[in-house]
Formats: C-alpha cells, sequence, structure tokens
C-alpha cells in the first residue's frame, strides 16, 4: 500500500515539507485509541533470536533508524511502534541553528537516492532533552534503545569544536544509551577535516576522559564518512585502538556522483541511498578485516532490501541502520530484514 499508493503521493511534494507532514501525522494517528497496538502488531517481530548485546546494552533486534530524521526527538516513542530495535537522535548541537537555506533536501527518484543539505538544522540540544525527559512509559518498557548524535554548531571553530561536543555529550548523558561522535557530515563547513588523525584522537580522548568521570559510562561510537581512503581508514582503526572508544558506524552520506543518472545529482550535498550500498559495505568489510573485528561497527547506507541488510552483516556490521530506504520502501522493511534474519 506504501509503495502502491502513499509514496506517489508523498513524491508529489517538497522533500522538507513531506517529512514534517510525515511526523505530524504518525504523531497524530499514534493518539487514536488501539492504533499504536495495531501497528506493533503490523510491524514489530518479537524473537529472541533477534537480540545482540554490544557494549553492554541489549538490542531487542538489530535494524535501528539512523540518525536524521527524528533530529530533535520528536518522535521517538512512535518510531518504536514500527519495528526498530533503536533510534537514533539529533545531529544535535548546543545552540539551535536553522540550518542551510532552503531548498536543501532532492529526491532522485530514478537513483533510489537524496541528496540533502540540511547543515544540523536542530532546536539545540536543551530543547531535545526537555522531550526526552518524558518518555511513555510503553516505550521503556518496550525496550527500544535511544543513540545520541552530536556535533559541533557551525559558528563553532574546529579549534573549540570539542566544547561542543562535550556540552552536547553532558546534556544527554542521562537520557540516551549510547552516543555518536559526527564528524562526517559534508553540510556543515570544514567539519570533515575533524577525520584527520591529530583532531579526531583528541576529541575522542576528551569524550572518553568526559564519560570516565560519570558513574555509568555510556558506549561512545564515530560516525565517519565513505570517501575516505583505505589510508585513512586504517587511520580511523588506529584511533579507535588508542582511544578505546566502543564502535564505528560506517558511513555517512558521500559527496560522490558516481554513476547517477538523475537531473538533480549536481546538487551540492550529501548523498545517500541505493548509490551508496557497494561502497558503504566496502568500508564495513575493510574495517572489520584490518581490525581482525576489533570493535564493533553498525552499518548504514544504501539499505532498500533484506538482501542489501545481510550483506552488511555479511561484511562484519553487528548492527545495521536504514534512512533512505525507510524513505523509498515504507516502514514494512524493518519487518521484512527481520523475518529474513530469522530464516
Amino acid at each position: 500500500m506504501y509503495k502502491l499508493l502513499i509514496r506517489p503521493v508523498f513524491f508529489l511534494f517538497d522533500p522538507e515539507k513531506i517529512h514534517h507532514f510525515t511526523f505530524s501525522l504518525l504523531r497524530f494517528i499514534n493518539k487514536i485509541p488501539l492504533i499504536p497496538s495495531l501497528l506493533r502488531g503490523l510491524y514489530i517481530v518479537e524473537d529472541s533470536r533477534l537480540e545482540r548485546t554490544l557494549f553492554g546494552l541489549t538490542f531487542k533486534n538489530p535494524i535501528g533508524l539512523a540518525a536524521g530524521f527524528d533530529k530533535d526527538a520528536k518522535l521517538y516513542n512512535e518510531l518504536g511502534n514500527l519495528g526498530f530495535g533503536f533510534v537514533e537522535i539529533g545531529t544535535l548541537t548546543p545552540k539551535a541553528q536553522p540550518g542551510n537555506p532552503k531548498k536543501r533536501l532532492f529526491r532522485l527518484k530514478s537513483d533510489k537516492a537524496i541528496i540533502n543539505r540540511m547543515g544540523f538544522n536542530n532546536g539545540g540540544v536543551e530543547e531535545a532533552v526537555t522531550r526526552l525527559k518524558k518518555p511513555s512509559k510503553s516505550f521503556k518498557e518496550r525496550g527500544i534503545l535511544i543513540g545520541g548524535n552530536i556535533g559541533k554548531n557551525k559558528l563553532t571553530s574546529n579549534e573549540e569544536a570539542v566544547n561542543d561536543y562535550k556540552v552536547c555529550f553532558n546534556a544527554l548523558y542521562d537520557y540516551v544509551d549510547y552516543f555518536v561522535v559526527n564528524v562526517s557530515s559534508p553540510n556543515t563547513p570544514n567539519l570533515r577535516e575533524l577525520q584527520d588523525k591529530e583532531p579526531l584522537t583528541k576529541l575522542l580522548k576528551e569524550l572518553k576522559s568526559e564519560n570516565s568521570k560519570k558513574q555509568n559510562p555510556k558506549p561512545i561510537l564515530l560516525k565517519i564518512a565513505p570517501d575516505l581512503t583505505d589510508s585513512q581508514l586504517m587511520d580511523i582503526i588506529a584511533i579507535v585502538n588508542d582511544t578505546k572508544i566502543d564502535g564505528v558506524i560506517a558511513t555517512n552520506t558521500t559527496i560522490s556522483r558516481e554513476g547517477l543518472t538523475s537531473d538533480k545529482k549536481d546538487e551540492t550535498g550529501g548523498l545517500s541511498g541505493k548509490p551508496l550500498t557497494n561502497r558503504s559495505t566496502e568500508v564495513i568489510r575493510f574495517l572489520a578485516e584490518k581490525s581482525n573485528k576489533a570493535f564493533p561497527i553498525i552499518g548504514v547506507g544504501g539499505i532498500h532490501t533484506a538482501t542489501d541488510a545481510l550483506e552488511k552483516l555479511d561484511a562484519g556490521a553487528d548492527l545495521i541502520q536504514i534512512y533512505t530506504g525507510f524513505i523509498y520502501e515504507g516502514p514494512k522493511l524493518v519487518k521484512t530484514i527481520n523475518k529474513a534474519l530469522l530464516q
């Protein structure tokens, strides 16, 4: 029904406007009596064989929603009804910021892809914390985990970036289950320079130090770009080993436009979706093999089918996340992948 009726109508409208409309729609229908139970019955697959335990956390299933969809922690309860094992909020920054000028989100329908140049638009970390303080009881009972994806404000220099990440870390600490350090978005000027070995090591060590002061330290993961060279990926392995962070999310969006056919292919921003499938899997396999599987990997990028998901897991991913595939294929994708895992 989604692909035949709902998606064609949604795709007639501006992507960012329809994103906000979908948020409002999901929030509204989840307030109707019995609808949440109906959605859970349709989409949630309950089976202990799907459980995964990583960095001290037990995930009900290995399928998560990637950061960027629920930036401001407005819909994580409702999204939990669609079968996800975990939902990642953000990217959040210390101060609210509008992001880049519109129009900044583009569908490449012939490529099953999206280009975005959103620029960490969000209401600021404290606004998100206000929402996270009030999770529904049923959400917590279902045990769906929440990740906090953190970044820096656009006007913060790279030299001062560590402070922004620490502000977000401390604000979110009591309300998320794990953290993701985002230094790989192509849409904040100079942000990707923080992936270089020296500044990245410094940033991660500072956050690890902050984490060690807490009574119950939380897992910290690093989200990397798919555009890194083999040499840079070897640096990532060394950095993870040196800083003792808990894992890597591979990968963020790409600046590559190789093989695209859409007339919107020349828009600037990060590309996600089907064109990223192979490259993200290559990065996962490289990290897993070259590190001798020394740390957990969450695989994300171009997952539109159960086969895509299984390939990521076979390459060395411990968990996976979807985003653009969720837009193109609909909520049934989560259930389809979980069913395939059981088979």
